[in-house]
């Protein structure tokens, strides 16, 4: 697939994901050859896809589908999923997540539920899927805080040209490019390993610094940033947070006494 093919299918994602999320959404995604794309090019395609989740604050539960296809199985239903904390989470295929049988949501907009238990699964590929839905939830809170500092005033001058609002920005784009740039370099379990810790540091420090930005109404349910908050929270901890996650790697390193070659320069 060549970078207008490419083009084309991000806009058709964008497009769709406008107009459609949850179970809505996972059926749409079906119809547009979601299965073929994962099975035929998914290094292509699976970060396009998982980073205008995160652009567009839409859902589905395809992170089921890229583990699923990691370890051998059929796509299109659900796997338990390692969470932070050493618990399990389901990803359901269905609107709101059924509490009744076991745990608690873990989200109001998203049917991902706590369950006793699971068995391990390959976990590199879906780190690496997860780490771009964040980096994509990072660039949408660094967008709306941009567009805030931009267009209001105060005191008399665009928020924009105080040195301490471009500060945060500033950081905040570097962290969500330097994430990117791992998750593109990931191709080994502790590639995705590290891509995944990156992609949620990203994401955490983009809540913070664009809730600073945006001041009193970035904390109010008529503004879009809550959501992109809840959801960065909530996907940190899907597969590994970001803290657990590093300090996995360090026990790693201090084991193997040494740091192997994660990318050529």
């Amino acid at each position: 697939m060549d970078a207008a093919e490419l083009d084309l299918l991000a806009e058709t994602l964008r497009k769709t994901m406008a107009t459609h999320t949850g179970s809505a959404l996972d059926t749409a995604l079906r119809e547009l050859g979601w299965a073929e794309m994962l099975t035929e090019m998914p290094d292509e395609t699976v970060p396009v896809v998982f980073r205008l989740l995160g652009e567009t604050g839409a859902h589905a539960p395809l992170v089921n589908d890229v583990v699923l296809h990691a370890s051998g199985l059929p796509t299109g239903t659900t796997v338990p999923l390692p969470y932070a904390g050493g618990t399990w989470v389901l990803w359901d295929r269905t609107d709101g997540a059924d509490t009744s049988a076991a745990g608690e949501s873990l989200d109001g907009e998203l049917p991902l539920r706590r369950v006793a238990d699971g068995n391990p699964v390959p976990l590199a590929a879906g780190r690496r899927a997860l780490g771009w839905w964040l980096a994509g939830t990072g660039r949408a809170m660094l967008s709306l805080a941009r567009s805030h500092a931009v267009d209001r005033v105060q005191f008399g001058r665009p928020l924009a040209s105080f040195q301490a609002v471009r500060h945060r920005l500033a950081e905040t784009l570097v962290a969500i490019e330097g994430a990117e740039a791992t998750l593109r370099a990931a191709e080994d379990d502790l590639g995705c390993l590290l891509a995944k810790a990156a992609a949620g540091q990203a994401a955490l420090t983009a809540a913070r610094h664009c809730q600073q930005v945006l001041g009193g109404i970035g904390f109010t349910a008529e503004h879009d940033l809550h959501r992109h908050v809840r959801r960065a929270y909530v996907l940190d901890g899907l597969l590994g947070s970001a803290r657990e996650l590093t300090r996995e790697a360090g026990a790693l390193l201090l084991r193997q006494s040494s740091a192997p070659r994660l990318t050529q320069l």
